[in-house]
């Protein structure tokens, strides 16, 4: 019974989707909202980076979500989600680095989860059920 259970290929699958399926609407939001896309160049130039990096975040939860989900270079797709997280979390989040919610979870849950679910996708790969497995 318990080796019917057993099947990295699906688990592998049930990871890029969940990952990708859940971060590909946040970049859609800001494609489709331009004012979403100035709002990360604004937050940008606050740092002292150029405006221009706002368009990286349309690779990080556009097109690498993209990649994961039909499974074409998963490894490069996760890494460069979780590069897109340390950034999110870096520019937006650091205040809430260490802070819980009134119900105890962590405040950073979804940007955790993001981040290293991207991370498990860079070391395990796409797995079999992938239009390129890596």
């Amino acid at each position: 019974m318990l080796q019917a259970l057993h099947n990295d290929a699906l688990g592998k699958l049930i990871l890029r989707l969940t990952v990708a399926g859940l971060l590909l609407p946040h970049g859609l939001t800001k494609l489709l909202d331009p004012g979403n896309l100035t709002w990360v160049g604004n937050t940008l130039a606050g740092q002292g980076l150029p405006t221009v990096l706002a368009y990286g975040v349309l690779i990080g939860e556009v097109v690498a979500p993209l990649m994961a989900l039909i499974g074409w270079r998963s490894r490069v797709a996760g890494l460069l989600m979780a590069a897109n997280m340390v950034v999110a979390i870096f520019l937006v989040h650091m205040g809430e680095l260490t802070a819980f919610k009134g119900n105890g979870g962590w405040a950073l849950e979804l940007q955790g989860f993001f981040l290293f679910g991207a991370l498990a996708l860079v070391f395990l790969g796409s797995g079999r059920m992938a239009w390129r497995p890596d």
